[in-house]
């Protein structure tokens, strides 16, 4: 049964569902923080690297995830709200735990708007905070 809302996702951003794909969306809807390529790629017990980052390519291009650059050199990946574009107006906060190192979506916590001046287009924005997370606060 929840293979098949699982296809349906992908089905949903034209993304042809596959094994690979299918257990990678599993992985990063059940996941609590944002993971990288390596967090994934320690999921399973064997996975093709290159399949892997072309899974993760391909669902960021579609709009079914965003990828995050949180300051530790390793790009995250997380689920993008339902109907988002990826545009700097759906863009949300980012918290960086600089203790357990994960990297938590702040959804309802939208960047704030900025002028820019004319001429320039803004493609993309990012906003992440650093600090504790409460899980390792106590």
């Amino acid at each position: 049964m929840i293979e098949m809302n699982l296809e349906n996702a992908l089905n949903k951003h034209q993304i042809k569902p596959t094994s690979m794909r299918i257990l990678v969306l599993k992985q990063l809807i059940s996941s609590k923080s944002a993971m990288s390529l390596s967090d994934l790629e320690a999921c399973f017990d064997r996975v093709d690297k290159t399949t892997l980052y072309r899974t993760l390519k391909t669902f960021e291009e579609k709009k079914l995830i965003h990828s995050i650059e949180d300051g530790t050199g390793s790009l995250k990946y997380a689920m993008c709200e339902e109907n988002c574009n990826c545009e700097p107006q759906d863009q949300h906060i980012h918290f960086h735990c600089s203790v357990c190192e994960e990297t938590f979506c702040f959804m309802k916590s939208k960047i704030p708007s900025t002028n820019i001046p004319s001429g320039f287009k803004v493609t993309s924005a990012t906003m992440v905070y650093t600090g504790v997370c409460p899980n390792c606060e106590s």
